[in-house]
């Protein structure tokens, strides 16, 4: 799976982040190294840690290096940078290399995660009700939750339609989700997260059902124009994005003309699910 709604990008193993991609041709997840290796090791140095374990391995003779990839992955600062990757049999070797009371634990979880992710395919049905529990358990309304996993589904649309206008899922598909939100909402995706007090929690998850149904409708239109278009390249998506967010920006601005209230608000999830 390729989009951002359907996949998970990053887990969390005792407090500590796994970043994580799917590959949606070989169906494997793939797992940052430094990532294991910190939950491993506790370590505040897994770079060297992992650079110095690369050597001893290399010398061991060990054919693990040949099984590590590389892929694009966000670091804590936001941006994207070519990460060492594990697929799932490759992190258990690894695991296997490095003495840690908690390799055990973290070999249950890898097999758990590649068991639920195998289930979701087979039935998607799974995944919807595993994000439903996930919402009623942290106290959403059942309301807000049948917009958001319907939101979830409009946004997959969205990036499948990208995807074969040839936008890339990460930093293009950022650029272009930037776009639609400034076109709708008149403030950029890190502005809307500022005003909500936001730092790596998801935009929509913090959401009235107002400005939810609003960016469903940004995301909506923006993927019939790119149908009826078809951009070519990301410039062009660029201006589609825009062109499909203003339509939910009209919206916005008459509902606020209507209600004299902002549309765009500083609630998040906490103060949302305040009884």
């Amino acid at each position: 799976m390729t989009t951002q709604q359907k996949k998970k990008t990053i887990a969390i193993f005792e407090g500590i982040q796994i970043r994580r991609h799917w590959d949606e041709y070989k169906e494997l997840w793939y797992f940052a190294v430094v990532d294991i290796i910190q939950v491993l090791t506790k370590t505040g140095r897994p770079r060297k840690y992992w650079n110095d374990l690369k050597v001893k391995l290399k010398k061991e003779g060990s054919g693990l290096s040949e099984k590590i990839g590389q892929l694009k992955m966000r670091a804590a600062d936001g941006k994207y940078y070519t990460t060492d990757v594990a697929d799932t049999e490759a992190a258990l070797r690894l695991i296997q290399s490095i003495p840690s009371p908690n390799a055990e634990p973290l070999k249950l979880w890898l097999a758990r995660v590649g068991y639920e992710r195998l289930e979701e395919i087979a039935d998607p049905e799974i995944a919807i009700d595993r994000a439903l529990k996930t919402y009623l358990q942290k106290g959403y309304s059942r309301e807000w939750i049948n917009q958001r996993l319907k939101s979830i589904e409009i946004r997959k649309e969205l990036t499948d339609e990208w995807e074969k206008r040839g936008a890339k899922d990460g930093l293009e598909f950022a650029i272009l989700t930037d776009e639609i939100t400034k076109s709708w909402a008149g403030i950029t995706t890190k502005k809307y997260k500022k005003l909500k007090g936001l730092k790596k929690a998801n935009l929509r998850d913090n959401m009235t059902n107002l400005e939810l149904v609003l960016n469903m409708l940004a995301e909506t239109v923006t993927t019939e124009i790119s149908k009826k278009h078809e951009p070519k390249n990301l410039e062009e998506n660029k201006q589609v994005a825009r062109e499909g967010g203003s339509v939910a920006g009209n919206a916005r601005k008459d509902i606020e003309n209507k209600t004299g209230k902002n549309v765009i608000t500083s609630k998040n999830a906490q103060l949302l699910l305040k009884k």
